[in-house]
């Protein structure tokens, strides 16, 4: 009798079938896993979704063709892959806007895919050559994981790609992002899950050891056990010497693969753009670009077009200096200066006569569609690493600033190491220059209004030509403000007055810069008489600020020998005048005294008098000032509601410290301001340690709670009741007088009448 074969039932193909999934669905999430650990650098998820898609994609066509022949499944495959790039590269570049064909799209991002990924900026734009070569190596991960892994049955073998595509991941982001800890452990739970589940069993073949006579079963097994222990001693030992590596890398600082490539640059001649001044004056006429306005004309008048940032000066040259990173149609926005204006310039730029790398556009731009661009984020100018081209149309929508002009007259100028770079003056500095400086700064406190005389100054003793020569070197310079009228000196192009008034603001304190731009009259052509170059200066709380040094129309420029005369510091002898009359033997009869005439008051009555009256004249201001002093802390204590009042409190905190020598920024936390305050008091009392007693002692929580009044009153209104303002107005006066004790006599003396809290700005 025949046995009819065996038929496969329902449940066994369910769990064949389950058995089945767990390995794949592993690989699938170990590839989409490095998309989601490369994904942190980009702007938004479209480089994940398409790296995902790829790991799916590789994956399910090796389970397909498991029963094809080893060597057909890798062409299908790597076809597939093909199709799925092109889907994935005109995704990206209408995610991006850019223009042109699928064939010059894909052309472009294969040759140059790999610099453009490691020059980009953070965050990084999904685009066609910045999303090919993690979607590449995604799909060809989850090919080569699911050949091992499936067709080879070597799981952990299997495991190899998708582990080095996730490190490849982590090692392109490198320092650019946090650490990717919660990806890493999915990726671990999800290997390990993989391995654990069991794998799919034919029968009893499927056992290694089946057939074979008990002895020969047992000494087989026994070779197995010795095996995996030595595995396992092999692996507890390369745990133990390498974890105390491992982790002694936690804290470090991962690699920055980005130094290693270098980023777009410009030429030689956008370097110094600003030696193009002369040759576009004497060509007036040359049309340099095209400008429309899109959606009307902006409020503020016609933009200014920038082209280009100079504020590394060597004594001979202004350079650029800038590093440019390849970037998207978004470029990363940055926060203007508080106090600031900005309104929305978009404008549509067809490139004509102009040549170079560099970009022009409105300043701060925020967005350009049509060119491809690389963005300098610390000048806010960009280029076109293809270089301009006639005809080249490109839109920029910009945001332009304009800074509130009433806080310039009492704004002060940074300092320190991160403005180092437009405070630096080289050595070699023509002495006239430094006594010119000198003269302006001594005679004009105010940092704003040494740069206004730097700027008067040029503009009422210099003269404009078209036909002056390049250069802005030490020596041009010095001719330029001192050579003789008759032969060439005194007049220039804006090259020279930018660059004189950027080097004498830097030798009188201010940093500055230099910037190349343009000034059109509106919409239409941009001629190359529109360039022209301006100074700016930079203001604590404001920004940037343009200044203009060119002379006004039609005014006739005064001798500079009028108001400066470089003068050697000691005359030589054979200068100093002679007598003009000769000594007489008869001394002149003497004067009578003042005073004596008439028989009026004498001297000590008069100088008594107006001793006196200056004495009663500083004794009503000083009271003054004590009487307005008290009315400010009253108006801030007693007046207003509760939450107005905890306000007031912590305005006389502040303005304790920074009576104290030890200011605060408006962009500190209240909890770090109350930790200055504390540490401001220690210091206090460090440096007087006998008046402890007299000081009081308002500890961490007394700090610490108007802190947290001040922060209840500012994001729940209302909340605040009187017991709490009456609270805040007893700590912030307990700490106020807590600090003041701790200074000199004479030092509570100026405490009690500066008239500083009267004129800060609350």
């Amino acid at each position: 009798m025949v046995t009819p074969p065996r038929t496969e039932g329902t449940a066994e193909r369910v769990v064949r079938v389950l058995r089945a999934v767990p390995v794949p669905a592993a690989l699938i999430v170990l590839v989409a896993l490095s998309g989601v650990v490369l994904g942190r650098v980009y702007a938004d998820p479209l480089l994940t979704r398409l790296m995902a898609c790829a790991a799916l994609g590789s994956v399910l066509v090796s389970v397909a063709a498991r029963r094809l022949p080893s060597w057909l499944v890798a062409p299908l495959s790597v076809a597939a892959m093909a199709g799925w790039t092109l889907v994935s590269l005109r995704l990206a570049a209408a995610h991006a806007a850019l223009p042109g064909g699928l064939g010059e799209v894909t052309t472009d991002a294969a040759r140059n895919a790999i610099p453009r990924l490691l020059t980009a900026m953070i965050p990084v734009e999904p685009a066609p050559d910045t999303v090919l070569v993690p979607v590449a190596a995604a799909w060809l991960a989850g090919l080569t994981a699911a050949e091992v892994a499936l067709r080879a049955g070597r799981v952990l073998l299997g495991y190899l790609p998708p582990a080095l595509l996730y490190a490849g991941a982590l090692y392109v982001v490198g320092p650019n992002a946090d650490p990717a800890i919660g990806p890493t452990v999915v990726f671990a739970a999800v290997a390990a899950a993989g391995l654990a589940t069991p794998g799919r069993r034919d029968g009893p073949a499927a056992d290694p050891v089946a057939g074979l006579t008990p002895a020969v079963r047992a000494a087989v097994r026994l070779r197995l056990v010795a095996a995996s222990a030595a595995g396992l001693a092999v692996v507890v030992a390369l745990a133990a010497l390498l974890a105390p590596v491992v982790a002694a890398q936690v804290d470090e600082r991962p690699v920055d693969p980005r130094r290693y490539v270098e980023p777009p640059r410009v030429e030689s001649l956008d370097e110094n753009p600003l030696i193009r001044i002369s040759g576009w004056a004497l060509n007036p006429d040359q049309r340099l670009l095209d400008v429309r306005t899109v959606g009307g004309a902006p409020a503020g008048g016609t933009p200014r077009i920038r082209l280009a940032v100079l504020s590394d000066y060597d004594g001979v040259t202004w350079r650029v200096g800038a590093t440019y990173r390849n970037a998207g149609r978004i470029l990363p926005a940055v926060e203007p200066a508080p106090n600031t204006a900005t309104d929305e310039v978009r404008q549509e730029i067809t490139v004509g006569d102009l040549t170079g790398r560099l970009l022009p556009a409105v300043p701060t731009p925020r967005e350009v569609t049509g060119a491809r661009v690389a963005y300098d984020p610390a000048t806010g100018t960009l280029i076109r690493p293809e270089g301009l081209a006639p005809g080249l149309r490109y839109e920029v929508s910009s945001m332009r600033e304009q800074p509130d002009v009433n806080l310039l007259s009492t704004a002060n100028v940074p300092a320190g190491d991160e403005v180092a770079r437009v405070l630096r003056v080289p050595d070699g500095a023509p002495e006239p220059l430094r006594r010119l400086a000198t003269q302006l700064a001594e005679s004009n406190g105010a940092p704003y209004a040494r740069a206004d005389a730097i700027a008067t100054f040029l503009a009422e003793h210099y003269r404009v030509t078209a036909d002056a020569p390049s250069g802005h070197a030490y020596p041009n310079l010095a001719f330029f403000l001192f050579g003789p009228r008759n032969g060439g000196g005194q007049r220039g192009t804006s090259e020279q007055f930018a660059a004189a008034f950027a080097v004498l603001g830097r030798l009188a304190g201010l940093p500055t810069r230099v910037v190349v731009g343009f000034g059109p009259d509106g919409d239409g052509p941009v001629r190359a008489a529109d360039a022209y170059a301006w100074p700016e200066v930079l203001f604590d709380g404001v920004g940037w600020v343009p200044f203009d040094p060119m002379p006004r129309p039609n005014e006739e420029p005064r001798p500079v020998e009028e108001d400066f005369r470089p003068q050697p510091e000691d005359p030589p002898p054979s200068e100093v005048p002679a007598p003009t009359e000769e000594p007489s033997a008869t001394p002149p009869a003497a004067a009578p005294a003042p005073g004596r005439e008439q028989g009026g008051p004498g001297t000590p009555v008069l100088v008594g008098g107006g001793v006196g009256a200056l004495a009663l004249l500083l004794g009503a201001v000083l009271a003054t000032l004590v009487a307005l002093r008290r009315r400010l802390t009253r108006s801030r204590l007693a007046v207003g509601d509760p939450g107005e009042r905890v306000a007031g409190a912590w305005r006389e905190l502040t303005d304790a410290l920074r009576l104290a020598g030890h200011p605060v920024g408006p962009d500190l936390a209240a909890a770090e301001v109350a930790e200055r305050a504390r540490r401001t008091l220690a210091e206090a009392r460090a440096t007087r340690p006998g008046e402890d007693a007299a000081i009081g002692d308002p500890d961490k929580a007394t700090v610490d709670e108007l802190a947290a009044l001040l922060n209840q009153a500012g994001f729940a209104p209302g909340s605040v009741t009187p017991e709490q303002a009456d609270r805040a107005a007893g700590l912030s006066a307990g700490f106020a007088e807590a600090l003041r004790a701790a200074r000199s006599r004479w030092g509570r003396l100026l405490w009690t009448i500066h008239p500083g809290p009267l004129r800060w700005r609350r």
